[in-house]
């Protein structure tokens, strides 16, 4: 059988198109022909993934359309006559946004309709995580189901070292790493103020680490600078790394004492299950996908109270028991993420589409 992909932008570290060709070599393996189509495509995977005006990516007898933001694909996908899975990766409202970019205000509203258009359009439709079918299915979508996202842990656990790299952050201090875009459903200004109270209640020698994209939403990442300012903290204790080579993401990892997640809007959220695999102790707000992600795993909490989060924070640190047993119950979560159980969820996928 011949089966498709189609995602509107094929980057190499964005989460999206990774899964993408995961699934593809995954297919490739069960016997089917597979490409991947993009719209647009990274110089380094134009030997991997091919352009959208190929007339060969409307050639599949079934097309995986993986959906994130609006695009050209969308109307051209409704209109395929082979089999058509929707996986439907996550649009953040568009309320996070407003105070910020109308642009992007814009692009999230617009994206949340164009999905709707295709409800009753599609044989099958994915989300995520139970977080995003549940919003599917509140659109209008009648057979839905679940399929995480395939995420390649290897890439940070068996890496190169960064001796340089290495050296500068076993310098004593506490480490405490998110990876993400700097935006303000991933709520980075309470992980400022989470800070301020750390150093308050529990310790001073520390450093925050944010790897991603900060230059997104200038208005946004201002304000976090701003606070950084407000509470007189130390900016040096302070990285904006920008995106980095998965070797120097690996390192990062590899020296977190700690990764602290307080967005309030994931529909999955990638970097949790790479901090599982890195061993990597997890103190996380509890909000839309992410218990469903750690499923019992890691430090959540809620309400949002950030002296608590500190709390937590000096508990996986300088508490071993405690460190210890979240280690234990991440290590255990980890294992619904192999590449065989992926394999797994997705030939039941297909199966579904078949009957």
């Amino acid at each position: 059988m011949i089966i498709h992909q189609w995602v509107p932008a094929a980057h190499r570290g964005d989460a999206i198109g990774d899964s993408a060709r995961q699934i593809r070599d995954v297919l490739r393996r069960m016997g089917h022909e597979s490409e991947l189509f993009a719209l647009t495509i990274d110089d380094d995977l134009r030997d991997e993934v091919r352009p959208f005006a190929d007339p060969a990516a409307r050639g599949g007898d079934v097309t995986i359309f993986h959906f994130a933001l609006p695009s050209p694909m969308t109307g051209e996908f409704g209109r395929l006559r082979g089999g058509k899975i929707l996986q439907y990766h996550n649009i953040t409202p568009a309320a996070f946004f407003a105070p910020y970019d109308p642009g992007l205000f814009r692009l999230a509203a617009l994206g949340r309709h164009e999905l709707a258009t295709l409800a009753g359009r599609v044989d099958l439709a994915l989300g995520v995580s139970e977080f995003n079918r549940q919003e599917l299915e509140a659109l209008g979508f009648t057979r839905t189901g679940v399929l995480p996202i395939a995420v390649d842990t290897g890439r940070l656990t068996s890496g190169p070292s960064r001796p340089a790299l290495e050296q500068l952050l076993g310098d004593g201090l506490i480490n405490f790493l998110f990876v993400g875009r700097i935006a303000p459903n991933k709520k980075v200004d309470d992980i400022i103020r989470l800070a301020e109270l750390y150093k308050r209640n529990v310790d001073s020698h520390y450093r925050f680490i944010f790897v991603g994209r900060y230059d997104g939403i200038p208005r946004y990442y201002a304000q976090v600078r701003a606070l950084i300012d407000t509470f007189d903290m130390l900016p040096d204790r302070f990285w904006f790394t920008g995106p980095v080579p998965d070797a120097d993401l690996a390192t990062f990892y590899k020296w977190a004492d700690a990764y602290i997640s307080l967005s309030e809007h994931e529909g999955f959220c990638v970097p949790l299950v790479e901090a599982m695999a890195t061993d990597v102790p997890i103190v996380a707000y509890a909000a839309a996908a992410v218990p469903e992600t750690l499923g019992g795993a890691g430090l959540l909490f809620s309400p949002k109270d950030l002296e608590f989060a500190s709390e937590l924070l000096g508990s996986v640190v300088y508490d071993d028991d405690v460190r210890q047993k979240v280690l234990a119950g991440q290590r255990q979560r980890l294992e619904a993420f192999t590449p065989a159980r992926f394999e797994a969820q997705l030939r039941h996928t297909l199966d579904e589409l078949a009957q």
